[in-house]
């Protein structure tokens, strides 16, 4: 019926538009698919296993996921103002006097509005490349806090690691005293030392047996704090393995570690693209200062009731009709609004400049602060081993010599203490060398998830 056309041209749109929208959108949403079923926590944990389960379940990096998931609608939210806009009006109007055209008081209404953006002075265009930098810019966002999880679990477990390594060298010194007390107690019983010697032994014996209840607590405290960055139930029990060791790793040139900071830090990427959107926010400024131009269509009809229906007193044909043209608009003059947020823009642009510049040169220096660490540790490992080994030796020696009854206890006691601190010192200079590779690589902005390798770094 001719009276219905508006509404089925109405219909047909809206139908158009609802399946441009279903195949714009994706199947599924990424951040639901990630709370699929949690990976089975059995078996051994390396570093390079924890490490993979921290960024996969670990829940600092659910928010920064979900921002990126938000500037990806952000950005075709940007297309779609580029694209054509409809929209309709249906309304009733009642007039005081018989509407001329239908010799009645009722007046029915319906419009259908297509309009085309064609120019905005190149806001349209710049805002759509500042949302796909901004998508670009989480994206580097969230590699940033990945490699900071990175850096923090591998800490972390390193830490368990020393930790360990101290239980058992607080083990040693338990047993050293123990049998020191031993060989005291039995010529203490046939007079051959005095009862000071025995109660010298068993003090440093229950300090020693204080250190390990302190050591055994770090590791429990390292365990949980694992379980907590893993997204694992803190009471869970986790076969957490790896030696303390110096791990493998190729020397690097200042030079050589700057231009892979440069090429692959996230940090110094997001301020690129904070210096490239912030440009395009001056151009969208600058947009309002040109011509606004808009394509319209419109179509138009009238009716004597809801259906649209023309009557027969009157002719009403004339009452259905559309239209199609171009318009402009131009802002003239607006005390100088648009063109003080020009300016504005520009000094923010400049302003984003600075900041990273500072970012390179703070990413310069950590690079170099962390080699400098690096070839540190690897120095202590050396005089650490050393001093373990005639640590070893200075306490056999003086045990020795106690036995023959030509050394003193105190010697015993201050061989075994010095021999603790040389065991202490090692596993901190192993520690602290392998927190200096994983910082250098966070520095460098790449991901080395077992700190095993030098050339070829796994990214995510």
């Amino acid at each position: 019926m001719k009276s219905n056309r508006f509404l089925i041209l109405f219909v047909a749109l809206c139908a158009l538009l609802l399946m441009a929208v279903s195949a714009f959108a994706e199947d599924a949403d990424p951040i639901a698919q990630e709370k699929a079923a949690q990976e089975d926590i059995s078996g051994p944990f390396d570093m390079e296993r924890c490490v993979k389960r921290g960024l996969a379940y670990n829940p600092r990096l659910a928010g920064i996921r979900a921002q990126l998931m938000g500037a990806e609608f952000g950005r075709r939210a940007s297309i779609g103002q580029m694209l054509p806009a409809v929209g309709g009006t249906y309304g009733y109007s009642y007039y005081d006097r018989k509407y001329v055209y239908s010799n009645d008081h009722d007046d029915w209404t319906a419009s259908l509005n297509l309009t085309q953006p064609i120019f905005r002075g190149f806001g349209l265009l710049a805002n759509w490349q500042r949302a796909a930098l901004t998508k670009e810019s989480t994206e580097a966002q969230v590699r940033n806090v990945e490699l900071a999880l990175v850096s923090s679990i591998q800490s972390n477990f390193l830490s368990l690691l020393k930790a360990r390594k101290d239980v058992k060298s607080a083990e040693d010194s338990v047993a050293r005293l123990e049998s020191q007390l031993k060989v005291i107690s039995a010529f203490y019983d046939v007079g051959l030392r005095p009862k000071a010697e025995v109660l010298d032994a068993e003090v440093d014996l229950a300090s020693a047996k204080q250190d390990l209840l302190n050591a055994q607590n770090a590791v429990s405290t390292q365990n949980t704090k694992l379980n907590a960055q893993l997204n694992i139930e803190l009471e869970t029990p986790v076969d957490y393995v790896g030696e303390l060791k110096q791990f493998p790793f190729q020397p690097l040139t200042l030079q050589q570690g700057l231009a892979r900071a440069y090429e692959s830090r996230p940090d110094l990427i997001i301020g690129q693209k904070s210096v490239a959107i912030a440009e395009k926010e001056s151009t969208i400024a600058a947009s309002s200062m040109y011509p606004q131009v808009d394509a319209q269509w419109d179509y138009i009809n009238h009716g004597v009731d809801a259906g649209l229906n023309k009557g027969s007193t009157y002719p009403y044909e004339n009452k259905e009709y559309w239209t199609v043209g171009v318009k402009a608009s131009m802002s003239i003059f607006e005390w100088g609004s648009d063109y003080y947020g020009v300016k504005q823009a520009d000094q923010v642009v400049k302003q984003v400049q600075a900041e990273l510049e500072e970012t390179r040169l703070n990413a310069g220096f950590e690079v170099k602060t962390s080699l400098l660490n690096l070839t540190a540790a690897a120095d202590r490992i050396v005089v650490a081993q050393k001093s373990v080994d005639a640590a070893e030796e200075a306490y056999r020696m003086a045990v020795a010599r106690y036995q023959a009854q030509v050394g003193t206890n105190t010697d015993v006691l201050n061989a075994q203490s010095r021999l603790t601190d040389s065991e202490a010192q090692l596993s901190l200079a192993l520690a602290d060398y392998g927190t200096a590779i994983s910082e250098l690589y966070v520095a460098m902005g790449e991901k080395n998830l077992g700190l095993e390798q030098n050339s070829e770094v796994p990214q995510q």
